[in-house]
């Protein structure tokens, strides 16, 4: 999940608009980059297996750092890592390594770099497994009885991470996946649409959710 302002307007915690602009949540109003982040891609349902694979990757290269600080390299990730294609990112070797380390457009860390390589192999174990990685992490959609009954600032606050983020976070551990734990994970699952943890009052809520009943999760 995008870190939380530290200050917010008294009148409508967590949420923030412009002059005659949608009402949106107060975590991306640093750039129009992290706006249209938030307004197009934040929270809607992806069922796309390179879209899913980039996001669990680029959330393990997050750690430690700001989600604003990866949006902005993300092109460079993406040149970097084949696109996030696992297939080609299995085939990456010594010399690809010593290029991703030397490779200023990207976060420079060897365990993270190794990591996105380890899980790419773990993603074509899945897919043998399950068909495709997206079956196997829509099962783990919670349902509304798992969820808060209204999605506010402090009911956010209050979970960094949720039991299907757990489950999924534990079961890719014991799968070998790395930098995979349940906050990232459910960093990974409000950005992929499996929560909608837009704020109430934020326009892109409504948005997600009518993305959401459109959709169908693979099976």
């Amino acid at each position: 999940m995008p870190a939380m302002p530290t200050a917010l307007p008294a009148d409508a915690p967590g949420l923030f608009s412009e002059a005659a602009g949608p009402t949106r949540c107060a975590w991306c109003q640093a750039t129009p980059l992290y706006r249209h982040y938030h307004d197009t891609e934040w929270g809607f349902p992806v069922a796309d297996e390179r879209r899913l694979f980039e996001k669990i990757c680029l959330e393990g290269f997050q750690a430690g750092l700001s989600w604003l600080t990866i949006l902005n390299k993300r092109e460079a990730f993406r040149s970097a890592f084949a696109n996030f294609d696992a297939e080609q990112m299995t085939h990456f070797d010594a010399a690809d390594i010593q290029r991703l380390l030397s490779d200023a457009g990207i976060v420079r860390h060897a365990g993270k770099i190794a990591s996105a390589i380890n899980n790419a192999r773990r993603v074509l174990e899945l897919r043998r497994e399950y068909g495709s990685l997206a079956t196997y992490v829509w099962r783990l959609e919670p349902g509304a009885a798992n969820r808060p009954a209204s999605i506010t600032l402090d009911a956010l606050r209050a979970l960094p991470h949720s039991p299907a983020s757990a489950a999924l976070s534990q079961d890719l551990k014991k799968r070998g996946w790395t930098f995979v734990g349940p906050t990232t994970m459910y960093a990974f699952m409000q950005a992929m649409g499996l929560v909608n943890d837009h704020l109430e009052g934020c326009t892109s809520r409504a948005k997600a959710m009518a993305a959401r009943e459109a959709f169908t999760p693979p099976v």
